[in-house]
């Protein structure tokens, strides 16, 4: 068998839709369990101290498919080891609506949860650096599309729970509905992914092992590099906004600025519309402009939203904010993980360890925010993500662009598809 590069539009074409439906995919997943918590929460008689205990099991069960991953891709490569995460988390799925309409079982909910996060988790990593491989051939900025993918994967999700919900669909039903859909897109997909260099070595040297120290060696390293930790700052003071938007910024406008629940749901739709069209098209941007350049100007952004949000004197000002709050925290992840990527030997390596970063921010920051808020009002409490949103922007020199190198992927064929034109 003979190993060729991806140089063929067709390979690559075939190979972006697949990394694609696979941010499509886990963004599915994840507002399918969102549509379905008050459901859960009443067939299980549970108050809202035990819905944040299931959270706090699905994040706990995040951090370590975060921290499994890259010793994941280094053992399997990311074409195998992606349909196992996936499969995963359909799998908790499953478990979530047994445990919530069959068993009716906190703890089997709970487990459900935690194989939720570990799945969810890992494909993260996967995908983000397979997005990147896919940037490395192209020398173009695609991982802010691939999230905005997973963005418009939760719009799916969340619009086809209403559904469910309206057609008085159970949990199980629904999260079993899903999840075969999950586990047909991983198969298909996954199908289309090329096989890293890595890969091809190790199904050609059979007799070559590597030893457990040397598999770490590449994660231990990525916590040395000091470049690690400025990314990581813009990614935590990112996703500290981001998700305090999701969790507050409904909340501040109904409690702190008086206005309907109807409205603060609206504000907080514009937010996520404002993020996701930012991610969908700001590559081009990017390209023009660099890294370092634009993550500056969308932290201006996003300070300048959040503290016209905690001052505005009208209905229309905030939903002003809420643009400039969504545009300006919408490229911190993807383009912290495109810049942990730069170079495609330690990509798996560095992106689970930024990602941890900004996972832990992300997961953490907002129970953080809300027990502040308790002393000094929600409002006040935003200036700490003006802080961070700040730091972020003086931290973005780190992402800055690395010497091009040569993707690490493979396509094995025996012949060169005689029909597919050559790459650009």
């Amino acid at each position: 068998m003979r190993v060729e590069k991806v140089t063929t539009k067709g390979q690559l074409l075939r190979w972006k839709f697949a990394i694609f439906a696979i941010f499509f995919a886990s963004g599915l997943s994840v507002a399918t369990w969102a549509a379905r918590v008050p459901a859960i929460k009443i067939a299980l008689g549970i108050d809202n101290l035990q819905v944040g205990l299931l959270l706090l099991g699905a994040g706990i069960g995040s951090l370590v498919g975060l921290s499994c991953a890259a010793f994941l891709i280094a053992k399997l490569g990311t074409r195998r080891a992606m349909p196992i995460s996936i499969v995963t988390f359909a799998i908790g799925l499953i478990v979530i609506g047994v445990g919530t309409d069959m068993a009716h079982s906190y703890p089997v909910v709970l487990a459900g949860l935690f194989l939720f996060g570990i799945g969810n988790g890992s494909v993260d990593i996967m995908m983000n650096v397979e997005g990147a491989g896919i940037e490395n051939h192209t020398g173009k900025t695609l991982l802010p599309m691939f999230h905005g993918l997973f963005s418009l994967g939760t719009v799916a999700g969340a619009s086809f729970g209403a559904l469910t919900i309206r057609l008085d669909y159970t949990v199980a039903a629904h999260a079993t509905i899903t999840a075969g859909l999950i586990a047909l897109v991983a198969i298909v997909a996954v199908t289309n992914v090329p096989r890293s260099a890595a890969e091809v070595a190790d199904a050609s040297t059979s007799n070559t092992r590597t030893t457990w120290r040397e598999r770490l060696a590449p994660m231990i390293d990525a916590w040395k590099d000091p470049r690690t930790y400025g990314i990581g700052l813009v990614m935590l003071g990112m996703s500290f906004a981001e998700g305090g938007a999701n969790d507050w910024l409904a909340l501040a406008m109904v409690e702190d600025h008086g206005t309907t629940e109807a409205l603060g749901a609206l504000g907080l739709a514009t937010f996520s519309v404002s993020m996701t069209v930012v991610r969908l098209f700001g590559g081009p941007l990017v390209d023009r402009f660099g890294r370092v350049a634009i993550l500056r100007a969308l932290a201006v952004s996003a300070t300048a939203g959040m503290i016209l949000f905690i001052w505005a004197p009208s209905i229309e000002l905030i939903f002003v904010a809420a643009v400039l709050w969504g545009a300006g925290v919408s490229l911190g992840f993807p383009l912290g993980m495109s810049a942990a990527a730069d170079d495609p030997t330690r990509a798996a390596a560095r992106v689970s360890a930024v990602a941890t970063i900004g996972y832990v921010a992300f997961l953490c920051g907002p129970p953080l925010l809300g027990l502040i808020s308790e002393n000094i009002g929600l409002l006040n409490t935003l200036y700490i993500l003006v802080a961070l949103a700040i730091i972020s922007g003086f931290a973005s020199a780190s992402a800055r662009e690395s010497k091009p190198v040569t993707s690490s992927h493979t396509a094995v064929s025996e012949t060169k598809p005689a029909a597919d034109e050559p790459t650009a």
